[in-house]
Order: C-alpha cells, then sequence, then structure tokens
C-alpha cells in the first residue's frame, strides 16, 4: 500500500478526478453515481488513482476480478488473439469458441451439457428467461424478493428492488416474487404456467443473504415435479468466489440453465447460459448475439480458467474467507448488526446507512460497495493476499469505531 494511499481526507473532489474526471462527467449518460476517483491502472488485487495512488480493490469489478488485475496469462491471451482473429459470429465454427465451450462443459456441474455466449450477467439472464418459455410453452416465471438478476427488461422483471423496477413499469407480465430461503412460498408459487424458477445461491445485490441448501433443493425438486426449469443465476457467485468453483456445488444443485458472467474472461465482457437436457435443443432464429463468443473474449476466457484451476482459486476463496468472516466478527463496533458471506463474497450490515463508511474507506485506500442501502460488501479479487484483507479488517475497525 502507498503511504498516500490514506491521506486524502478533506481534498476537494475536483482535484482527485482532475482532467479526466472532469472530462468524462462533461459527457457521461449520468446514469451511474461516480465516486471522486479516476481510476487508471490495476495489478492483482490493487488499483492505482490518476495520481498514482493505491487502494486495494474489495470491489473488482463488481465481483469480475476474480483472478486479479491484468493477470499476465489474460494479458498475453488477449494480445496473441488480437493479432489472430478478433471477431467471428457464431454463423461459422471458431476454433477458441469450440475450445471454450467443451472447457465449460467439463468444469460446470454434472448435466450441463451445451452452451450459449453472450456479453454479460444481463443477456445471459435475458436467454435463460427466452430459453425457458420457449422450452416449456409456459409464460410464468418465480423469481425471489430481494435478488437481482440485471437491468435489461425481462432481467428486470425478474429483479426484486423497487428503486430499479419502478422508473420503467410496466415491466413484463407472468414473474411472481417470493421471499428467499421459504421453501413453502415456493410450494404455492409454481403452478402449471411457471416456465422457470430463477435464483441465486447468495444474493449479492440483496444484501449478501446466503441461501439455505435445504431450500434451494427443495426449489430444483419442485421444479422437476411440476414440469418448470430450474434456473441459477452465478453471475456474481461463479468461478471460485464463494469457494467453490460454483456456489450451487455446495448443495449438489444440478440446474436445468445456469447463468455466468462477470468473472468468466478475466475482465473481457462475456456472458453464458449452460444448457441441459430438460431444456432440449433450442431451434435456430431463436435467440442470438452478434459478439457472443467472439474469439478475442474466449481467449481471455479459455486463459482465466486456467488460472483459476492451476492457482486454485476456489480453495484460496473458501480459507482466506473463512479467515475474512472470522477477523471481521471481531470488529468492536456498535455499527454493526451482522457480518456474513460465503467464501470471498462478504457482506457487514449496519445499523446506518453504508454510504458515508464506504467513503471514509476510500479516503483509507479501501475500494468496498454497497449491497442495498445499510450493507458494506467486499469483493475482492481472490489473489488477494492475507496481508492486504489484514489492511482491510483494521481500515473497518477504523470507520464503524469513529
Amino acid at each position: 500500500m502507498s503511504e498516500s494511499a490514506g491521506q486524502r481526507v478533506g481534498e476537494p473532489a475536483s482535484r482527485r478526478v482532475g482532467e479526466w474526471g472532469e472530462l468524462e462527467a462533461r459527457y457521461t449518460s449520468g446514469v451511474y453515481v461516480k465516486r471522486p476517483l479516476v481510476v487508471v491502472r490495476g495489478e492483482g488485487a490493487r488499483v492505482w488513482d490518476a495520481q498514482g495512488r493505491a487502494y486495494i480493490d474489495c470491489v473488482g469489478g463488481h465481483g469480475v476480478a476474480n483472478v486479479g488485475h491484468c493477470h499476465p496469462q489474460v494479458v498475453a491471451a488477449i494480445q496473441e488473439q488480437a493479432e489472430r482473429l478478433i471477431t467471428c459470429p457464431e454463423s461459422f465454427y471458431n476454433d477458441r469458441r469450440a475450445e471454450l465451450q467443451a472447457e465449460l462443459v467439463r468444469m460446470a456441474p454434472p448435466g450441463l451439457e451445451r452452451v450459449f455466449l453472450c456479453n454479460s450477467g444481463a443477456e445471459a439472464v435475458e436467454a435463460a428467461i427466452k430459453f425457458a418459455r420457449l422450452a416449456t410453452g409456459r409464460p410464468g416465471i418465480v423469481a425471489a424478493k430481494n435478488g437481482f438478476h440485471g437491468r435489461t427488461l425481462g432481467a428486470l422483471s425478474a429483479t426484486w428492488r423497487s428503486e430499479y423496477r419502478q422508473p420503467f413499469e410496466p415491466l413484463l407480465p407472468g414473474f411472481v416474487h417470493v421471499p428467499y430461503n421459504d421453501a413453502g412460498a415456493l410450494d404455492e408459487a409454481i403452478g402449471e404456467d411457471t416456465a422457470a424458477v430463477i435464483l441465486e445461491v447468495v444474493q449479492g445485490e440483496g444484501g449478501v443473504i446466503v441461501g439455505d441448501g435445504d431450500t434451494l433443493r427443495r426449489a430444483q425438486t419442485l421444479c422437476h415435479e411440476r414440469g418448470a426449469l430450474f434456473i441459477v443465476d452465478e453471475v456474481q457467485t461463479g468461478f471460485g468466489r464463494t469457494g467453490r468453483l460454483f456456489a450451487c456445488q455446495h448443495h449438489g444443485l444440478e440446474p436445468d440453465l445456469l447463468c455466468l458472467a462477470k468473472a468468466i474472461a478475466g475482465g473481457i465482457p462475456m456472458g453464458a447460459v449452460l444448457i441441459g437436457p430438460r431444456v432440449g435443443r433450442l431451434p435456430g432464429k431463436g435467440h442470438g448475439s452478434t459478439f457472443g463468443g467472439n474469439p478475442l473474449a474466449c481467449a481471455a476466457a479459455l486463459a482465466a480458467m486456467r488460472v483459476i484451476e492451476e492457482e486454485a482459486l476456489p480453495q484460496r476463496a473458501a480459507e482466506l474467507g473463512a479467515f475474512f468472516l472470522s477477523r471481521l466478527r471481531q470488529v468492536a463496533s456498535p455499527l454493526i448488526r451482522e457480518v456474513r458471506g460465503l467464501g470471498l463474497m462478504v457482506g457487514i450490515e449496519l445499523k446506518r446507512k453504508v454510504q458515508p463508511y464506504l467513503e471514509a474507506l476510500m479516503e483509507r485506500g479501501v475500494l468496498a460497495l454497497a449491497a442495498g442501502p445499510i450493507v458494506m460488501r467486499f469483493l475482492p479479487p481472490l489473489v488477494i493476499s492475507r496481508e492486504e484483507l489484514e489492511t482491510v479488517v483494521r481500515a473497518v475497525q477504523e470507520v464503524l469505531s469513529t
């Protein structure tokens, strides 16, 4: 950590963002609420701002940077592929795409045997919803309260929080939300018109709420019994984040459709839906994506998955996550209501609004993010060191003790 990382209290925002921040502020859409920080470089679990100050990055691109920023193997794969072929639509076969699809099926939970490639988590959810309706001929989708599945119209219809939904209503019909971890509510909601149930194994945006294994397995059983498909959204939890390669492996789940994105390609935009036999073979012209499965993203994904396996990052996340949770639970502060999480997906629920404390952490050289109004969320790269996590814990202790 650079010594200057914490020396920013009271510095004017205009000086922090400089000319690049001012330029972006002038032309940006306004959709994003931005912090006064211009990030220009990253390596491992750290990023640097335009003034050369270092930060421990527990935002991690909202869970994208599992293998760390600019991992050398991912960088090399991107450079090599960019010199060969960058784009190739799925109307043709491609070597990198074929290799990636085979690798994803090899690594996947049992029963998932085919792959649809796209560009983001929301696109993966959109595709899964469409595939479920197409395969079953039914319109209904059951989702969970406090769940988050994306901001495109179909994914937003499955998402719960009103601040995301209300500006764009009316949304798609046929969506029902039930309490999370409530098997009885699922039993009542899944009927003859239900195409699919979509659930997260850990609700990320919803507050880092860990799913109950018995309830998740019951959801899968009910889907099988009633002719619906079981969709597991692992956009944020996939590729080692929770201490297993996929979070559904904690509970022995075998989803019909598995939605992936974020960490899949080491920082390059990519999403995927892994497809099981209950979906059936999808007809041509039913769906598509111009950039989905482009060779550049596929090469990056292959490199990232090699890193995840070679460096045993799921096991690392399990071990460091247990350490991190234990240390955070030792933080003495009347502001803390609960510390919870799975692997290196960790949340601290506070008794007050979280935003001022995130800003105070940034002043001390630690970047974290919110999960709802009162939960501080940590999604560090899985390559983070124990010493860096100790620095994060000390910063949390400082900001929650003032």
